[in-house]
C-alpha cells in the first residue's frame, strides 16, 4: 500500500474531507500520513519546538464488549470469559465439571476440554496433570460449608441439592480438618495450588465463588481468595459479577440479619 502526504486543509473528493478531518484534529496547514483508515501525523520543522507530534488512536468505534456485570446464568457468561481471556485451541482442564452447565454455550470443539470431577476419580486437590502442561484451569468447587461438617447427618447436598453431593463431593464426612467457613476456603486454597503447577506460565484460572454467611458471620470469600492467590503467584486480571435472574427463595426464617447473596463472581486469574 503506498503512502502519500497532503496538506490536512484540502478539500474536494471523499478523502479530501477525510483529510480535512484529521486536520482539525491534528492542526491546520500540518501534513497527514494516510495509509488505509488510520492517520498519523507527520513530524514538521514547526513541531521541533516542542520535540513532539500528537498521535490520534486507532481502532474502531463500537458497543459490542464483553461486559463484567450480567443478570443471567453461568452457561451465559461462561463462553464471554473464555473468547475474552483463553485463545482457541487452547487446552483447558474443567476440574469441577460436573453436570458441564459452564460449556453448554461453547461450540464443540473450539477447546481441547479435559473434564472430571470427584465422580470421575480425579480431585481438584490432585490434578494427574504434568507440571506447566495446561493453559487453562476452571474450579468451580461447592462453596457451602455445610459441603464439609464432621458429622454425616449435617452435612448439605441432600434433597435438590443431591447433585452437588454427587458431583463435588464423596458423601463422607470430614473430621479433624477445618470447619465451617475455613473448610470451604481449604479447598480453594490447595485447588489452587494444584492450579498453579499444572499451569503454564501465563496460564489461565477461571475461579467460581459466591460470598456467604457462616456461623452468623459474613465472609467476602471473593477477596479473601484473590488476596490468598496473590500471595500464591496469581495476577488478578479480571471479574464477573453474576446475577441470577430468580429470586432466592427461603422456607423459613425468623429474622433476617444479612442481605439474601444472589449473585457471584468468576475470577480471572493468570499465573506469573
Amino acid at each position: 500500500m503506498k503512502t502519500r502526504s497532503v496538506k490536512a486543509s484540502r478539500f474536494g473528493d471523499s478523502k479530501a474531507k477525510l483529510h480535512n478531518i484529521a486536520g482539525r484534529v491534528v492542526g491546520a496547514g500540518k501534513k497527514v500520513q494516510v495509509q488505509g483508515d488510520l492517520f498519523r501525523p507527520v513530524e514538521s520543522p514547526g513541531n521541533h519546538r516542542s520535540g513532539k507530534s500528537r498521535r490520534i488512536q486507532g481502532g474502531i468505534t463500537t458497543t459490542d464488549l464483553v461486559l463484567s456485570a450480567h443478570l443471567a446464568g453461568n452457561a451465559d457468561v461462561f463462553p464471554k470469559i473464555l473468547e475474552l481471556h483463553v485463545p482457541e485451541g487452547a487446552t483447558v482442564a474443567d476440574v469441577t465439571y460436573g453436570s458441564g452447565v459452564f460449556w453448554r454455550n461453547v461450540p464443540p470443539g473450539r477447546y481441547r476440554l479435559l473434564a472430571t470431577d470427584i465422580s470421575t476419580g480425579v480431585d481438584c486437590r490432585r490434578l494427574p496433570y504434568e507440571d506447566q502442561s495446561l493453559d487453562c484451569v476452571v474450579l468451580d468447587p461447592p462453596y457451602m460449608e455445610g459441603f464439609f461438617r464432621k458429622s454425616a447427618d449435617n452435612l448439605a447436598g441432600s434433597g435438590s441439592h443431591v447433585t452437588f453431593r454427587e458431583k463435588y463431593s464423596n458423601g463422607e464426612p470430614v473430621p479433624g480438618g477445618p470447619k465451617w467457613h475455613r473448610a470451604v476456603l481449604d479447598l480453594y486454597f490447595r485447588a489452587g495450588d494444584e492450579a498453579h503447577r499444572v499451569l503454564r506460565n501465563g496460564g489461565v484460572f477461571i475461579v467460581k465463588c459466591q460470598d456467604e454467611v457462616s456461623a452468623n458471620t459474613q465472609h467476602l470469600t471473593h477477596v479473601e481468595l484473590i488476596n490468598h492467590f496473590a500471595k500464591r503467584g496469581f495476577y488478578t486480571k479480571d471479574l464477573f459479577v453474576v446475577v441470577r435472574p430468580n429470586r432466592p427463595c427461603v422456607s423459613r426464617i425468623k429474622r433476617q440479619v444479612h442481605a439474601r447473596k444472589n449473585h457471584s463472581y468468576f475470577l480471572v486469574l493468570v499465573k506469573t
